[in-house]
C-alpha cells in the first residue's frame, strides 16, 4: 500500500470513529451518509469541533453538504488548501416548477436553516445562498449590494430567468430585498419575496421612521448584539475563529452602510412573537417601502423562530410559497 492510501485509510478509520461518537450510532460506513444517519445542523457543528481538534483542520460545517459521506470528507482532509465553499447549496430536491432561494443571517451559513428546510412543504426544489468568506478561501463582502449581486450571479447558473422565489433570514433578508431590487430593476419577474425577522440597521433609518417605532431602546442593543449572532444554532460562548470573526465584522459592516430603497412589489414578513432585540412594530418599518406589506407572526425570538420554534416558521414559508407559486 502506497503512502498516500495509507494516509487516506487513516483518515477515513479516524472519521469513523469521530462519526459513530457523534451521531452516537454502533457502525458507519464509508460511504454513509451523514443526513441518513440522523445528522443535522447541530450534530455538524459537534462534528467539524472533534475534526478540528482531531486534524488540526478548521473546516466551515456547511461543507458536510458536499461532503456528506465519510469518504468524502477524508478527500476534503487530504487535501492541502481549505476547500471553497460553493455559493449555492441544494437543501432540499425537488421537481415542481421553479426552485425557492434562502439566505442565511449574519454570520451565518445555510446550514442553520436545515431543520425548517426539511419541513417546508412544497414539491419546489430549495437552495441556500450561501455568503463567501466563510471559508476563508476570498475576501467575505461588506455591502449588501454585493452579497446580492454575488447571490443573483449563482441563482442565475440554476435560474437563468424568472419567476423567482426568495427568503431571506435576518440579515439575509436584506439581501433577498436588495437582489428582488436588482431583478425588477432588469425586467425580471419576484414571484415572492419572504423576508423572515429582517430590519435594516437603525442608523439607516430617519427620525420620522424611529419615532414611529413602539420602542428605541431595542435599537440601542442591536448593535452590541448582532455582532454574537451568528449561525442561529451555535453556541454563543465558542468564540469564534478568526476567519468567522473578519466573516461577521464584514456582514455587520455591510448591515451599517444599508439604506433600504422602496419596494415596487409585494414584501411577506414573517415576524418573531418576542421582539427581544428587534423592533416590536414591523409595520412601521416597512410598510412604507414596500408597495404591499403582509405580515405574519409565528412563536419564539428573532434565534427561537429557527432554531426552537422551525416547524411553525416552516409553516409560515409553506404557506407563503403555496400562494406566491400556485
Amino acid at each position: 500500500m502506497n503512502p498516500v492510501s495509507s494516509r487516506g485509510s487513516a483518515t477515513i478509520d479516524t472519521l469513523i470513529s469521530i462519526w459513530q461518537r457523534v451521531l452516537q450510532v454502533p457502525s458507519v460506513g464509508a460511504d454513509d451518509n451523514f443526513f441518513e444517519l440522523g445528522g443535522d445542523s447541530s450534530l455538524s457543528l459537534e462534528l467539524f469541533s472533534e475534526i478540528a481538534r482531531t486534524f488540526g483542520r478548521e473546516l466551515p460545517p456547511v461543507i458536510i453538504y458536499h461532503a456528506p459521506t465519510i469518504s468524502a470528507l477524508a478527500a476534503l482532509l487530504e487535501q492541502p488548501a481549505v476547500p471553497r465553499v460553493p455559493a449555492v447549496v441544494e437543501m432540499k430536491a425537488g421537481d415542481d416548477g421553479p426552485p425557492i432561494f434562502i439566505t442565511h443571517g449574519l454570520g451565518g451559513s445555510v446550514m442553520d436553516f436545515y431543520q425548517v428546510v426539511k419541513r417546508i412543504q412544497t414539491g419546489h426544489p430549495i437552495y441556500g445562498l450561501q455568503a463567501r468568506g466563510i471559508d476563508g478561501t476570498e475576501e467575505p463582502r461588506d455591502r449588501i449590494e454585493d452579497m446580492a449581486r454575488d447571490s443573483l450571479q449563482a441563482m442565475k447558473e440554476l435560474q437563468p430567468r424568472g419567476p423567482y422565489a426568495l427568503v431571506g433570514f435576518s440579515l439575509g433578508g436584506l439581501v433577498t430585498l436588495e437582489m428582488a431590487q436588482q431583478l425588477i430593476a432588469s425586467g425580471e419577474d419576484v414571484a415572492l419575496l419572504a423576508m423572515l425577522d429582517s430590519y435594516p440597521h437603525a442608523q439607516c433609518l430617519s427620525s420620522g421612521q424611529r419615532a414611529r417605532l413602539s420602542t428605541r431602546q431595542v435599537w440601542r442593543r442591536l448593535s452590541s448584539k448582532l455582532r454574537s449572532v451568528g449561525a442561529a444554532s451555535r453556541s454563543s460562548d465558542v468564540p469564534p475563529s478568526p476567519v468567522l470573526q473578519h466573516f461577521r465584522d464584514s456582514a455587520y459592516l455591510a448591515l451599517e452602510r444599508y439604506q433600504p430603497r422602496f419596494y415596487p412589489a409585494k414584501i411577506n414578513f414573517v415576524r418573531a412573537a418576542i421582539p427581544t432585540d428587534f423592533p416590536a412594530d414591523p409595520v412601521a418599518v416597512w410598510a412604507h417601502l414596500a408597495r404591499e406589506f403582509e405580515m405574519e407572526t409565528v412563536p419564539g425570538d428573532h434565534l427561537g423562530i429557527v432554531t426552537t420554534h422551525f416547524e411553525s416558521l416552516a409553516a409560515a414559508i409553506s404557506r407563503c410559497v403555496s400562494k406566491a407559486l400556485a
